[in-house]
Formats: structure tokens, sequence, C-alpha cells
């Protein structure tokens, strides 16, 4: 025999499990099925199962379903898990059986060992740590609960800030008056505060959505077993189990009103998924924008500058790149991807189960994760520390024959067009050209053209 290994025993036989390792025999047999990806389930996933492991023994004492020392050792071992270095009791591949049964075993598994050391007597993976619960109702409540705990303590706080960082910057750059662009194309002017604004008010609409969606994240599968019936779990299991969950977590979990919806199918993680994406397209569009007024700095734009971070070139020397909205549009990018296979993933319910949820746990609290990260970077890195141009912006205001639109109303469309083709042929500011076409006193041109007041709009 193999020093380095001991023998463990499942429902199928016998199995070599590595010596040290926490967990048993269904948690080895999934290492050696499942060579795929190299990729392990998120932490804030496994997090969520010993907490689901954790409420679960609770609960079942409370309900008489489990002698009290068995239960507070298996309580007592997810609380020393979650406060230690825990992934490496949990290897299995998130490319394993479409339930997560491979990690609902890993987490009963190395619960029962650690519980059964407390205790000083053998505590069963599946008769104990498993005691009223099914992978298919487990996994599914994780998924939930990881998702939950993300959103509330960490995407939507990060968002917040973002936006709150963005509403701080707008009120530092009010008195800056750019050329406006639709098309790319020059247009009418607007402030820099309006555009920031705008951002801002994005991300107050995705922190609405979100938080819309809360409530369901918040519904939980557990109770429902097997297939949704509850088998055997006590009637009461569910409502125990979510009170207790929302003393661990802070936060208010509730039974699912039909376990059938949440184990068959995966909508609510497809909906989260949704507007998880279009948050990272309104970043997306906020890091665009960056790019392109930091554009140049010669010859682009030029409007602001961004925060040097680090030389832009292996070869060219002195340049300086915008890094951070261009790793915010790869987050975005990958977040959109995410939601690409959460939305196949969620297709792949068939009667009582969908059989992707490992791929949805992985790529929903991914998605979380990077926007999480990538809000508050994007917030300390770009909008708070960015320099306004605003030689660039006053030179590129006084030569914008789309100024002229402001004289609609005086001299009509097709006279303001033959003008502003003057100007824009003849690379001369609006104002004298309009000046010599229109007779209008060069004064009263002045307050009609007046770049601050076509931002308010009107006539």
């Amino acid at each position: 025999m193999d020093p380095s290994t001991r023998i463990e025993r499942d429902s199928m036989g016998e199995m070599a499990v590595p010596l040290a390792a926490l967990y048993g025999a269904q948690t080895q047999r999934a290492v050696l099925n499942f060579p795929i990806s190299g990729q392990r389930l998120p932490p804030a996933f496994i997090r969520a199962l010993l907490l689901v492991k954790l409420a679960a023994a609770r609960a079942n004492v409370e309900l008489g379903q489990l002698p009290a020392p068995t239960g507070e050792a298996i309580a007592q071992a997810c609380e020393q898990l979650l406060a230690g270095e825990f992934m490496q009791h949990f290897p299995v591949d998130v490319f394993q059986t479409g339930s997560g049964t491979s990690s609902n075993m890993n987490a009963n598994e190395v619960v029962a060992t650690v519980a059964s050391r407390i205790l000083g007597a053998p505590v069963s993976p599946n008769d104990d740590v498993n005691h009223g619960q099914s992978s298919n109702d487990t996994v599914p409540s994780a998924i939930h609960i990881a998702a939950a705990i993300a959103l509330a303590g960490e995407l939507l706080p990060a968002l917040r800030y973002l936006a709150h960082t963005i509403r701080d910057k707008a009120r530092t750059v009010h008195h800056h008056v750019k050329t406006g662009r639709t098309h790319l194309m020059d247009a009418m002017p607007v402030r820099m505060s309006q555009v920031l604004n705008g951002w801002a008010q994005q991300l107050d609409t995705d922190i609405e959505h979100l938080r819309a969606l809360q409530p369901s994240v918040q519904s939980l599968a557990q109770g429902g077993t097997a297939v949704g019936t509850g088998i055997n779990a006590h009637p009461q299991f569910a409502a125990c189990f979510c009170a207790e969950l929302g003393r661990l977590t802070g936060l208010g979990f509730t039974p699912a009103h039909d376990y059938f919806a949440l184990m068959g199918a995966q909508d609510v993680a497809v909906a989260l998924s949704g507007q998880l994406k279009t948050t990272a397209v309104s970043l997306m569009k906020i890091a665009n924008d960056l790019r392109w007024m930091n554009s140049g700095p010669l010859a682009g734009l030029g409007e602001i500058e961004l925060e040097a971070l680090q030389p832009g070139s292996s070869i060219m020397p002195g340049k300086v790149n915008p890094v951070i909205p261009e790793a915010t549009c790869m987050v975005a990018a990958q977040v959109i991807g995410n939601d690409a296979a959460i939305t196949v993933a969620g297709q792949s319910g068939n009667f009582e189960l969908n059989v992707m949820l490992p791929l949805i746990a992985h790529n929903l609290l991914g998605s979380l994760h990077l926007l999480t990260t990538t809000s508050r970077l994007l917030a300390d890195r770009a909008i708070a520390g960015f320099r306004v141009n605003d030689a660039r912006l006053k030179e590129a205001l006084a030569r914008n024959p789309i100024l002229v639109t402001a004289l609609n109303p005086v001299i009509g469309y097709a006279k303001a067009a033959e003008i502003a083709k003057q100007a824009y042929r003849e690379g001369r500011p609006i104002i004298d050209v309009a000046a010599e076409q229109t007779g209008i006193d060069r004064a009263e041109l002045e307050r009609l053209l007046d770049p601050e007041k076509l931002t308010a709009g009107g006539l």
C-alpha cells in the first residue's frame, strides 16, 4: 500500500485517498472522474455550502432530527473550516456531475471528518451532515446563498461607491464645457458634469434593478430534497434552516414558494446574470468614453488625462495607455460571455432538476466578483484622478460649426447649414462666418453661440 494514501469506503467500494485529505472516497472518485479544467468552484460557493451544512445541523437539532452533540460537532466543524484556509480540501473540478453532487459530497465528507474529531466518535457524511438534504436542493440553495452574500455585501456597495465617486468628480468638473459627440462626430456642447452624471445614472438604474432581484435570490430551494417533494426532511426544516441562515449571514432568506421551480429551473440565476450583463455594458460604456476622451494626447481628442500608472509600450518610450478602462472593458466582455453560458445552462432544466448547476455557480459568482473589484478600481484609479484639459476643450468648441444649430430659430436650418459648411470648408470659427453671412450683431452672436448657455437647452 502507498504510504501517502489511506483507504476509504463508500457504497461502491474501496478508494485510496491522500493521507492528509479531509475528504473521502466520493470526493476522490470525482477527482479521478473529472480531470477536465483544473478549475475549482469559487471559494464563495464552498463557503455557502459550509453555511448550508452549519444551518442544517442546527435546524435538525432544534427539530429533534439529530442528537445535539452530533449536530453541534457538525456546526463547530463548519465554523472551523470557514475560519481557516479550506480550499485545498475541495479539489473537485467545475465540470463535473451536473447536479453538483460531487461538490455536495465533498463538503459532507470534509465536515464529517472534522466533526468526528471534535465529537470523538464517527459522524456520517450522508446520515448526519447531509441529514434532511439532497444535492438537488443544496446546490441550488448554495448558488443563491453565495450570490446573495456577494450581491448585498460586495457588488452593490462597490457600485454605489463608483456612482458616488463619479458624482463627486462631476461636481469638480461642472465648469468645463466640451464638444458633445453623436456618431463620434461633433455635436452641440455639453458640460463635463452632464456626461459624468449620465454615467452615474446608468449605475443607479443598475443598482435599482439588482436590488429588485434580491428577494428572489434570497428564496431558497432547501427543503425540497430529492425532487421537490421534501422527502426525508422535517416539515419545518426549511423554515428553521432559513431562520438559522439569517442569523449567520444577516440576510433575510426564505423558503421557496415552490421547490420545483427552484430545482428544475435556474431562472433566478439567469435573471441575475442578465442584470450583471447589463451592468457590465454600463461599465464598458463608461470605460470607452474615458478611453476616447483620453485619446491622443496630440492626435486624439485629448480632453482629459488619466492617471499615468505604467509604461505603455515595450518599444515606444514615453507612451502611456488607459490601462484601467481597458481592463474594465475586458471584464465586461467576460461577464457578457459568462451570461451567455449561464443562459444555455439555464435551459438545461430537465423535469425536476437543472443539470448544469456547477457551471452556473462558477460563472455567476465569477461575474459578481469581477464587477465588484473592477467597479472600485475604476472609481479609484480612473474616475477620481483624471485631469481635464480645458485649453483643448475650448479650442475645439471655438471651431465647432455645429454651434450654428443655435441660430436655427433665427435664420432657419438651410441658412445655418450653409454657414456650417463654409466654416468647415475654410476652417474658420463659426462666429466669424455667421457674422459675415447674417448681419447679426457680433455681440448678439456671442450671446446666441455661448457654449455654456447652449448646454442648458431651450431656445
